[in-house]
């Protein structure tokens, strides 16, 4: 880390203070990390995941409980990719640590047409990759470097371009229930892993497959919710909490509600309305009475 004067120093120790703080509260919510964890912390070389792995090390220091930091890479043969980077960096942590190979990069633009997104399929292959070598080393959790802002543009994605309410979730188990993934960066903001990067000088690796292309759905959802956080602050942090706070009755989702079998039970004492008391405001309003015995007449 550079030099830094007083005054960055102080806006440096407050900032990591707070991520510390932020990212130690996910961990504990969710219990992300227990006793004997072995945790594969995968590194793509930008500055989410290369903040996640310097805050989880710090964490290691003072946790009440005792896990393993394995750090894993995955080369996936993007053209110019400086592979010299991780593994010169990784040395200087003095962390375990593999470099995986696989040239995802031939399979994606053999299959997806020029100018369509890449994204998915790249981060499908990534996956099943990381999955299948977190048992090979016995982890017991696989920890990504998504952030709050990940996780509420991904619930935008999803209802947007999906029609789903879907997100990340913090802690995930694999469909196949064979690995667990953990985001312990969930409640921290993007803004202040750009600032801790800057602060860090992590050696970036740019994504030449997924962040050169433009105009991608997920840069339209960020842009939107960067116009409302500028306009509106504190509606992100509304947002996520939401996402936090899910009342399945109030939505439509059959599957997840029995919107069919509501039956009524007025046994016992009731709670009173509001305007319990009140009156009809016009005296010529016929009673019920008088309705049924209009009815009978007729």
């Amino acid at each position: 880390m550079a030099d830094l004067s007083k005054k960055e120093k102080t806006e440096f120790n407050k900032l990591q203070k707070r991520l510390r703080r932020f990212t130690g509260r996910a961990i504990d919510d969710y219990k992300m990390i227990e006793e004997g964890d072995r945790v594969m912390v995968c590194l793509s070389g930008g500055k989410d995941s290369y903040a996640m792995l310097d805050i989880l090390q710090n964490l290691q220091k003072s946790a009440p409980i005792t896990f393993e930091l394995i750090a894993v890479n995955l080369d996936q043969k993007q053209p110019g990719f400086p592979e010299e980077v991780l593994p010169n960096y990784l040395e200087t942590l003095g962390i375990e640590y593999y470099i995986l190979e696989k040239d995802t990069y031939s399979v994606v633009k053999s299959k997806i047409e020029p100018g369509k997104t890449t994204c998915g399929l790249c981060s499908r292959l990534r996956r099943g990759t990381l999955y299948a070598f977190a048992e090979e080393i016995g982890a017991t959790k696989i920890a990504l470097g998504h952030h709050r802002d990940d996780i509420i543009e991904t619930l935008f994605l999803n209802m947007f371009y999906g029609g789903r309410l879907k997100a990340m979730p913090p802690k995930l188990r694999s469909d196949d229930q064979r690995n667990v993934v953990i985001r312990p960066l969930a409640y921290c903001k993007e803004s202040d892993l750009i600032a801790y990067a800057d602060y860090k000088a992590f050696p970036i690796i740019p994504c030449n497959l997924c962040g050169s292309q433009e105009n991608l759905q997920r840069q339209n959802i960020k842009s939107m919710l960067s116009m409302w956080e500028s306009q509106f602050p504190g509606r992100l942090d509304n947002i996520f909490r939401s996402i936090q706070k899910v009342s399945p009755s109030q939505l439509a989702d059959k599957n997840l509600f029995d919107f069919e079998k509501l039956p009524l039970d007025r046994t016992g004492e009731r709670d009173e309305y509001a305007f319990d008391d009140a009156t009809v405001g016009a005296s010529n309003i016929p009673s019920g009475k008088d309705i049924i015995d209009a009815l009978l007449i007729n």
